[in-house]
């Protein structure tokens, strides 16, 4: 079975005959099994999935014109993404046996489009982590070195793609955990615009910054996704009626960009990335665009900006998990509080419990405003800056990290380090605006993948796009 680079070229292979759905599935499979090593999948609906590629390789026989526009399409999902009668436990033992209710509006979307789901894949608990360690299944194992992360949070996502378990995956974006590890495998992954797609049925990290993501191999899968799973949804206040719109036709082909030199020539930045990043540069100016450097001042407080926040919004929105409704609860509990205590000290990792405990520290009596209130504030002035540069420009690039992906333990006993990882992709969660890693190249000594970023202005998805290809 030949790897497909693209939903439309699995398609065309099902429409001239040379396979079908249930080749395809049984094809995925047996290449989940092959990598089981990896850890991707915590669950693989396998005889789920077999049944209905029979049911929509029977709706094709009868009817070719019928079938909708994920016809043939095997998609894995992040565990923190709802499917109404499977498991969801975010990675975390607090969730434990619980399965969800209802399906993500962004799942029954996909759904609706003869999509084929294959199974949930692993990541870091709640999404909170940047090096897929952080997970009451274990790490996963980047396919390229296995001895390496595959970043986080949607470690399991980028890598059911990168090994061709899947055609593409659905992940979730905080602070880059689509983005981040599509750089580190070697993949593309996007998250749009704040708002662009449901967040109904994604289990809350952030809510201002949590969005659903797509990994894929090709970017013409993420536009298509983009169109399927986008719109206003009566279950989310937060998802906006933005109408697609065509791309404009243009005057000159030519693209002007901005980057931040201090992103590629900082010394913490890996001379590997940085050569990758400038021979990206370069290739963008002998293409006839106008790459151009521009001074963001602001870039110190990107980090303890997003973190004050999202651990605000993450104490917040995990205090749900009691131990009392649903989920994981001590059997070594004697009353109501202890109920409480126990479940949640158990069920958590040391990294939720340290993210609770800050956001609890940042929204307390006497340091509000001295924290969450100037972290709001932060966030204006950054969103504010972001905008004036797309005044004058259509892009922006940035690495996706510092690094290529380490090896397992470099980051997870030193928080700080982890947390400075994130560094270019928590920019585009701030402002709320587009942004997809690209596949650059390799790292010249270690061959390990290499990406880049590209942003775009808010609701400027399809000419972000566009340009990269789909």
């Amino acid at each position: 079975m030949p790897t497909f680079e693209s939903i439309s070229a699995l398609q065309a292979a099902i429409h001239s005959g040379s396979t079908n759905c249930r080749d395809m599935v049984e094809y995925y499979i047996a290449q989940i099994e092959k990598n089981k090593a990896l850890n991707a999948y915590v669950e693989v609906w396998a005889e789920e999935a077999l049944q209905q590629a029979d049911k929509l390789d029977r709706k094709f026989r009868e009817n070719p014109a019928s079938v909708g526009r994920l016809f043939g399409a095997v998609i894995s999902i992040k565990d923190n993404i709802c499917y109404a009668g499977h498991q969801v436990t975010a990675a975390s033992k607090i969730l434990e046996g619980f399965r969800s209710l209802y399906s993500a509006t962004a799942v029954e979307r996909l759904l609706a489009e003869d999509a084929i789901l294959i199974g949930r894949t692993n990541c870091d608990q709640f999404g909170m982590g940047s090096t897929n360690e952080n997970s009451v299944y274990g790490p996963v194992h980047n396919a390229a070195d296995p001895e390496r992360v595959p970043g986080g949070s949607s470690g399991g996502a980028a890598v059911s793609v990168q090994t061709d378990t899947c055609i593409v995956a659905l992940g979730s974006d905080t602070g880059g955990s689509v983005r981040q590890p599509a750089g580190f495998c070697g993949i593309w992954g996007f998250k749009p615009t704040y708002g662009r797609i449901s967040r109904h049925g994604l289990l809350a990290y952030g809510s201002s910054f949590d969005q659903i993501g797509v990994l894929a191999r090709h970017p013409t899968d993420i536009a298509l996704l983009l169109d399927i799973m986008q719109g206003p949804d009566e279950f989310d206040s937060t998802a906006a009626d933005v109408k697609k719109q065509p791309v404009q036709e243009r005057l000159s082909a030519s693209r002007r960009i901005a980057y931040f030199p201090q992103t590629i020539d900082n010394e913490s930045v890996d001379a590997g990335v940085r050569s990758v990043t400038r021979a990206y540069i370069d290739g963008l100016i002998a293409a006839g665009h106008q790459v151009e450097p521009v001074g963001f001042d602001l870039l110190d407080y990107i980090i303890p900006t997003y973190y004050v926040l999202t651990t605000a919004e993450a104490s917040s929105n995990l205090s749900r998990y009691d131990g009392i409704r649903y989920g994981y609860r001590s059997p070594d509990a004697r009353n109501l509080e202890e109920t409480y205590v126990l479940s949640r000290s158990a069920g958590f990792s040391e990294e939720v419990k340290r993210r609770i405990l800050l956001g609890t520290f940042v929204l307390s009596s006497g340091y509000y405003d001295a924290y969450y209130t100037k972290a709001q504030q932060a966030r204006r002035l950054i969103r504010d800056r972001i905008r004036e540069i797309f005044r004058d420009y259509d892009f922006i690039l940035l690495p996706v990290a510092p690094s290529v992906a380490g090896r397992f333990g470099e980051k997870s006993e030193d928080p700080v380090a982890m947390y400075l990882s994130d560094i270019y992709t928590v920019l585009a969660n701030l402002a709320g605006i587009p942004a997809i890693a690209v596949p650059a190249g390799k790292h010249p000594e270690n061959g390990m993948p290499v990406g880049v970023q590209l942003m775009a202005d808010m609701w400027e998805e399809e000419d972000l796009l566009e340009f990269v290809g789909a």
